[in-house]
């Protein structure tokens, strides 16, 4: 039973690119679906013994802007500098509920990746006054060192030496803290940000990747190098399973669990795919979510509402017993606490996106979208249609050139100190084998409509009916039938981005956005590590650091 009388614990399991992937959603979709592959126990029994969300997305597809409005509990470009990627600072006059809870008496920590990339890296959860790594940050490169390790202790045993640093850093987290004061702890595991090993899927979980053929979603190819690299991503996300399976059982011996409000989720979807990472279609915004907290939470709950992951911020902050900023969006607290077993669906998220990579485009530009998603629909507003929305192709328009940086467009590491003397094409899209050969084989027919449809310039306005097209494949914002519908959603999206200062609706052609530094290149100086939380790493460890 939970201890009512103690302010809770507030533990937050949040991977870096992990989509909706888990087998607790087996049983809401297709039984064609890629979930019915993997098995996530611990995910599952948060789930099972809390609740799960079936219609959770992301304020932003991609890291730092996401994190930002995680952090403060408002939209992505209420948090300055923290709205864009490259070229990311954190304005330290932000609230974060973390700072806030440990002005309150909470004892705070992290691992791995908080808020990042950006400077100061983690500002919002205290930096590295707060950072409990001193076993290790091997966990990154999760398949990279399990599968160097294997000759020495199989398997299994390579696993178990990566599970054991992630229970020594929360273990030296909680010894730490004062008594018996309440903690608010953040595991943030990378492993499913590129790179990772090619071949690990199968190798380290016995996921096959011709079991993905016929799984795929309609607008990626199908074909074996594209399956075995999402089978590698399948096997990153299991490995984040089990380290929150390390950290559930630690909660339990140290008698915190129910007492203990566990939230898990991931900032976005897959990395290197099309129409993933840094899109707003449901590919790259609509992640797994799952949140356990006995005496609150009544177990087997299904939230089927749509909800932002933003709303966290100010929920942490209530279940605390502590009032949110009045900036702030309003808490999911009813969500969680209500007696229903099942919430029916309803409401509606507001997402975006400004500048990714600051090389993506000439002049270091954003690329504009604010979109609003509904059970029915979704409605994206690009701003700049005249712009590539992941990149400048470089040279790819044509069947007859290619750039002169090829050979590094196809690398499989993302590794920020060369990318960014690179013009590379499409570099808001991570770099990947999937990558590759789409580029490779843009040409074919088949595959030079989905390369058009995932890269080539869009329209303005786009609407998909998300229950007949789940895909987003067909664009209905110029037939006339769904005009009226079209028309309410997009008063509906402009209320709010008014209501809550966008500068994108409110500065209009002189918006902040389009200007230094929030476009344009970033200083050199931003590109150190103090910013990058380890994403500037070698793509594969030239030996394995990890002492017996």
């Amino acid at each position: 039973m939970a201890d009512n009388s103690k302010r809770p614990n507030i533990v937050f399991l949040f991977a870096d690119d992990w989509g909706r992937y888990a087998s607790a959603y087996r049983k809401f979709g297709s039984p064609n679906s890629i979930n019915h592959l993997i098995e996530t126990p611990n995910f599952d029994r948060i789930a099972s013994e809390g609740a799960l969300f079936t219609n959770a997305h992301v304020p932003a597809p991609t890291c730092t802007p996401c994190r930002s409005s995680i952090l403060s509990g408002t939209y992505f470009w209420e948090t300055g500098l923290g709205a864009i990627l490259e070229g990311a600072y954190w304005d330290e006059s932000i609230p974060s509920y973390p700072l806030m809870l440990e002005e309150k008496g909470y004892h705070i920590g992290h691992t791995y990746k908080v808020w990042s990339p950006g400077k100061s890296e983690n500002a919002p959860y205290g930096g590295a006054r707060t950072k409990y790594e001193s076993a290790g940050n091997e966990w990154r490169k999760f398949s990279q060192y399990a599968t160097y390790w294997i000759s020495e202790w199989g398997v299994e045993g390579a696993k178990e030496k990566l599970y054991d640093e992630t229970r020594n850093n929360f273990k030296s987290f909680l010894d730490d803290r004062a008594g018996d004061d309440p903690f608010c702890y953040w595991w943030g595991p990378v492993n499913t940000h590129r790179p990772w090993h090619k071949g690990s899927g199968k190798e380290l979980w016995g996921i096959n990747p011709d079991d993905l053929e016929g799984k795929m979603p309609e607008f990626v190819p199908d074909v074996p190098e594209v399956r075995e690299d999402f089978a590698d991503y399948l096997g990153e996300i299991l490995a984040v399973d089990a380290g929150a399976g390390v950290i559930l059982d630690e909660l339990e011996k140290a008698g915190e669990l129910d007492n203990t409000l566990v939230v898990m989720s991931g900032d976005h979807g897959i990395p290197g795919l099309p129409r993933a990472k840094c899109n707003l279609y449901d590919f790259g915004s609509q992640v797994a979510l799952a949140a356990r907290w006995p005496g609150k939470i009544k177990p087997g709950k299904v939230v089927n509402e749509l909800v932002n992951l933003m709303s966290w911020g100010p929920t942490f902050l209530e279940a605390a017993g502590e009032n949110p900023t009045d900036n702030m969006v309003d808490s999911i607290m009813p969500l969680l606490t209500s007696d229903d077993a099942g919430i029916e669906e309803g409401g509606r998220v507001i997402f975006g996106r400004e500048r990714h990579v600051a090389f993506a485009r000439q002049g270091g530009l954003p690329y504009p979208s604010r979109g609003i998603r509904t059970k029915d629909y979704l409605y994206i507003r690009n701003f700049e249609p005249d712009r590539y929305p992941i990149g400048e192709l470089f040279g790819l328009e044509s069947k007859d050139s290619d750039p002169e940086d090829l050979d590094d467009l196809l690398i499989t590491a993302s590794v920020w100190n060369r990318r960014r003397d690179l013009k590379n094409a499409l570099s808001d899209m991570d770099t990947g084998p999937s990558k590759a050969w789409v580029i490779g084989n843009r040409n074919q027919e088949f595959y030079r409509e989905r390369f058009d449809l995932a890269f080539n310039k869009r329209p303005a306005l786009e609407l998909y009916d998300v229950k007949k097209d789940p895909n987003h494949m067909t664009n209905l914002a110029e037939d006339p039938k769904y005009k009226e519908i079209m028309d309410k959603l997009n008063e509906e999206l402009f209320s709010v981005l008014e209501e809550r200062n966008d500068p994108r609706v409110i500065e209009g052609d002189d918006c902040k956005f389009e200007h230094q530094p929030y476009a344009g290149m970033p200083d050199p100086e931003w590109y150190t590590s103090s910013a990058m939380n380890g994403e500037n790493w070698d793509p594969y460890p030239a030996q394995a650091k990890y002492t017996t």
